[in-house]
């Protein structure tokens, strides 16, 4: 979960959240007490949940960026300057230079 906080909006950073602890420890006894039919489903979705607590925040928020800029409805190229302002369109509350420094971190990491 990411969100964005700041007291202004030249302090604006974007905040990640992680609670994949909680959610592997709730697949892991998923798993323990699952009937053989289950078991593929929650085997697959614990190593869903792994892959992801193993991303970084950089990632994460790189990962934001690419949502939030489709959300928008934003089609083109992640490292234009088209698509820091329909970041900026898409969360307000964002700085220019959080933007920027925001994009930069989608740019460098494509999914």
């Amino acid at each position: 979960m990411t969100g964005i906080t700041g007291p202004s909006r030249k302090n604006t950073f974007v905040l990640t959240i992680r609670d994949t602890d909680e959610v592997a420890a709730a697949l892991r006894q998923a798993l323990a007490e699952a009937s053989p039919e289950e078991r593929p489903g929650l085997e697959r979705a614990a190593a869903l949940v792994e892959s992801t607590a193993a991303a970084t925040e950089t990632r994460l928020r790189a990962r934001w960026v690419r949502s939030r800029l489709a959300a928008a409805g934003f089609t083109g190229d992640v490292g234009s300057v088209a698509a820091v302002k329909a970041l900026r369109q898409a969360e307000p509350r964002l700085s220019l230079l959080a933007a920027v420094q925001l994009q930069r971190e989608a740019v460098a990491h494509p999914e």
